[in-house]
């Protein structure tokens, strides 16, 4: 027998095991002791949960403006279920969505990876309880598959005028990767990241203490460059089932003509491959022109849009969704 039911604390995720998280590797972004930083910005959990006698399943979730939508917010590379891989995950899922109807007329699930099946998953358990669901891409991903190469053959592949970039300007500074969480190199890369072009922070204290448990677990790769002593860039990524995730990177805009960033990066990117020898880097969402000169593949993210019919909030944008596929 499964039972669904509703918890209002992160608490409840820590009984589900990472292993099980989603249908593919496991992310920064899967466990609960993000969900519990998530929670601390001041977002209101809703875990929605489903359990029987060998297994539970669980969607983190929140609401706004009276919808439905992932417990994340923009520091998150992906959202997707946490439930064990198969029919009995399968099943789990489909009493969540099924007791979702009780909470809401619409649930929004995004940015939901597509490559290890869960925006499929996801909605097929929402489709066989009666919601109607639109999956539509949101948002892509730059990835490098590293595929055995050492950092000096993936360069050797990079566009020639970034290894030019590089030859001629890595000289300019000094460059330091730390694997620990460093309170002085943390004021640096903050110090950076509000004067640079980047827009401000808000959530700082979140990556902060992401980054302290990071490196507590050995997972961080905190990356600095200075120029005569003070720090031009800083960079955050962290390496875990041999991949690499790139969280943030920032330079000073006045000294740009340094070009510290490429340095810091290329730095940064020779440690993972030749140190940590991970088999992907990771440069999250979003489609800036600078992440194709590194990275080589891209992956969708997908938005799974759910409206329940029997519910007459939903006839309006279910409506609209016909309108729009119709005039496709």
């Amino acid at each position: 027998m499964i039972e669904a039911r509703y918890h209002d604390s992160v608490n409840v995720l820590q009984a589900l095991s990472a292993k099980g998280a989603g249908s593919g590797t496991p992310a920064p972004f899967d466990r609960a002791e993000w969900f519990a930083l998530l929670a601390e910005t001041g977002l209101v959990p809703l875990i929605a949960m489903a359990s029987d006698a060998d297994s539970a399943a669980a969607l983190a979730l929140t609401e706004d403006g009276g919808r439905i939508i992932p417990l994340r917010n923009w520091y998150s590379f992906t959202w997707r279920e946490l439930a064990p891989a198969g029919a009995a995950g399968d099943r789990l899922l489909e009493a969540i969505a099924r007791q979702l109807k009780t909470r809401g007329y619409r649930v929004t699930l995004e940015p939901v990876p597509g490559e290890d099946g869960s925006a499929e998953r996801l909605a097929r358990a929402f489709r066989n309880v009666g919601w109607k669901v639109a999956v539509e891409p949101c948002d892509i991903n730059h990835i490098l598959p590293v595929r055995g190469r050492s950092f000096a053959e993936y360069w050797e592949s990079r566009p020639g005028a970034l290894r030019t970039t590089l030859k001629r300007k890595a000289k300019k500074v000094e460059v330091e990767v730390l694997t620990h969480f460093d309170a002085d190199v943390w004021a640096d890369y903050e110090a950076i990241y509000a004067a640079s072009w980047k827009p401000a922070e808000d959530q700082p204290a979140m990556l902060r203490a992401f980054a302290e448990a990071e490196g507590t677990a050995g997972r961080l790769r905190l990356g600095v460059a200075r120029a005569e002593g003070i720090a031009v860039a800083a960079q955050c990524w962290t390496v875990e089932n041999s991949i690499a995730y790139i969280h943030k990177l920032a330079h000073l805009e006045s000294h740009k003509p340094l070009s510290a960033g490429t340095t810091l990066t290329a730095a940064l990117f020779q440690h993972v491959i030749d140190v940590d020898h991970v088999d992907l880097v990771d440069f999250g969402t979003g489609d800036q022109g600078y992440k194709a000169d590194w990275m080589e593949d891209v992956r969708p993210r997908f938005r799974v849009d759910c409206l329940d019919p029997a519910q007459p909030k939903s006839w309006p944008p279910l409506a609209k969704r016909l309108l729009r596929h119709n005039g496709a």
